[in-house]
């Protein structure tokens, strides 16, 4: 065979044998083409009726030098593709395929494996996290092996904790497949496997040019997901009449907030909602940095035309992270004339950043008036209550997670940095739960989350204590240094020096001192009291509950 030959790798398939076997594109095979054989030698079976004891040559076609050559073999789904093709159910063509339609090597192979992850895994974990798989798309040429999990969550943590392993297995188990794909499944009934016959190119042809804006959203992001409070209420609310309305009193919609509090989401839930209620609407969506990036690639390639043309045509544009054009005058020119095409067509805008128009160092004062022209909606951090609902709505996209009460109120108080880094927070939890099979507890989640726990951490000062304390109980802050005995400041008085022996670091005489140079021993007496009446007196415990919560959020 000659050594410039180039090679492809086929799989022949059956019930009990896995081959592969090269062919040469330039000159044929060196023998006849082999066949899929279902069962053993002979045509016998010990497969319970599934093989049927037929062969099924692989189909052929002729070379450049008129030379029968074997057609492109692969196992997928239904694709486009260059050249010719036929595409055959597995069964039709005569390969052995399971009850659930997977070819019958792979179901074998998998089930093999599934018992040894159930097996080295325990119960618990296999039951929660690697029973729900499923197999997908099989590509016989790149020899990659698609999982399907139900959910994008789960198949995030299988990918992340045993990605690595279920290559490794498959490979043992069937070194044909080399590679392993955790995907979450799609919306809607999946195909089932097909037997792809594609007869190969002469020469490989490029796949079609992807507009480089073309959305691509997030399924997990729609407005029915986000979860709404007074932090997060006016722009929810402006973000789905925007996306909703057949028109509106204000554009553009500018969205600004802190990381992690819910503009991406809020982006990809008007996209979507805008394209189910509009079917053939374009909209475009991309980072402000893609937008400069795409726009220096135009100036390049001489082709301004055409990004003007992509982007102002949208009937809805959606840009996110504006502060990443600061002090980029060529690139905040064309956004600006972008704007104005964009709003006075009637087309709609949706524009999010990390501050405040007025607080946005760097851009152009006229993009800051465009941008006030329409409604500016602020995500605030999100507060107690805000936090509590939005760990019980993830909490019910977990399965198998039992979290107590006491638990998500302790996770509400001590993360409140950002959305994000709660749901992650949830994350870590759940599958650290999963993993060890341990009850969740408050030990357990200071645990598994002792460095976030740490950087959320703040630093409450006694000065803060004292004018929430006063401000709670209407006394002048002057009370909490005052001499005065009298029931109605004494006893806010001991409230906040409990507050501060439970929230600060601040040692019982330093306590003291910041209480009018009081001794040690008054603040040791202050801590005991509060405690004793707090078990007795349910209005006080309530009352403390809320200072802490206060404080701490």
């Amino acid at each position: 065979m000659p050594e410039n030959c180039q090679f492809r790798w086929f799989l022949a398939a059956s019930l009990c044998q896995v081959r592969l076997f090269h062919v040469d594109e330039n000159s044929g095979l060196e023998s006849r083409a082999p066949h899929f054989q279902n069962g053993l030698s002979g045509g016998e079976s010990r497969t319970g009726g599934l093989a049927t004891g037929s062969d099924l040559d692989v189909p052929t076609r002729v070379g450049r030098d008129g030379v029968p050559c074997p057609a492109k073999l692969g196992l997928g789904r239904r694709a486009p593709v260059h050249g010719s093709r036929e595409n055959l159910s597995l069964s039709d063509a005569g390969i052995p395929v399971s009850d659930h339609g997977v070819p019958a090597p792979l179901e074998a192979a998998w089930e093999s494996i599934r018992a040894g992850l159930r097996r080295d895994c325990g119960a618990r974990t296999f039951d929660g996290w690697l029973k729900p798989a499923e197999l997908g798309a099989f590509d016989g040429e790149s020899g990659e092996l698609e999982i399907v999990m139900p959910s994008q969550f789960m198949a995030d943590w299988v990918r992340n904790h045993f990605g690595e392993r279920l290559a490794l297995a498959w490979r043992s188990v069937l070194p044909i497949v080399r590679d392993v794909m955790v995907t979450a499944a799609a919306d809607g009934p999946r195909p089932s496997p097909l037997l792809i016959l594609e007869e190969i190119p002469a020469a490989p042809v490029a796949p079609a040019e992807r507009d480089p804006a073309a959305p691509n959203f997030d399924p997990r992001y729609r407005f029915e997901t986000f979860v709404i409070g007074k932090a997060n209420e006016v722009a929810a609310t402006a973000a789905r009449t925007l996306a909703t309305a057949d028109s509106v009193a204000f554009n553009p919609l500018f969205i600004h907030g802190g990381t992690g509090r819910g503009k991406t989401h809020l982006l990809h839930a008007i996209g979507q909602t805008f394209l189910e209620r509009r079917p053939g609407a374009r909209v475009v969506s991309m980072s402000a940095e893609k937008f400069m990036v795409e726009f220096i690639r135009a100036l390049k390639e001489n082709d301004t035309i055409g990004f003007k043309g992509r982007l102002r045509s949208a009937d809805l544009l959606l840009i996110d992270d504006v502060q990443f054009i600061a002090g980029k005058d060529s690139t905040q020119e064309e956004f600006f004339h972008t704007m104005n095409e964009i709003i006075t067509a009637g087309r709609r805008l949706v524009i999010t950043s990390d501050r405040a128009p007025q607080d946005l160092d760097g851009i152009a004062p006229r993009i800051l008036s465009r941008l006030s022209w329409g409604l500016v909606a602020d995500i605030n951090p999100a507060d107690y209550e805000l936090r509590l609902n939005i760990i019980d709505v993830k909490l019910g996209a977990l399965p198998g997670i039992d979290m107590p009460r006491g638990v998500v109120e302790f996770l509400a108080r001590r993360i409140s940095s950002s959305i994000r880094e709660l749901e992650g927070a949830l994350n870590r939890i759940a599958a650290y739960a999963m993993m060890t099979g341990r009850t969740i507890d408050v030990p357990f989640v200071e645990e598994v989350l002792a460095n976030v726990l740490r950087a959320n951490q703040r630093r409450i000062s006694i000065d803060e204590i004292q004018t929430q304390v006063a401000e709670h109980y209407r006394i002048r802050k002057a009370e909490m240094t005052s001499a005065r005995r009298a029931r109605e400041v004494a006893r806010p008085r001991q409230v906040a020096m409990y507050l501060s022996k439970q929230l600060t670091p601040k040692s019982l005489p330093d306590i003291g001192r910041r209480f009018g140079g009081r001794d040690h021993t008054t603040v040791i007496h202050a801590v005991k009291q509060i405690e004793r009446l707090r078990a007795a007196d349910s209005e006080l415990d309530a009352d403390i509950r809320l200072l802490t919560r206060q404080l701490e959020g």
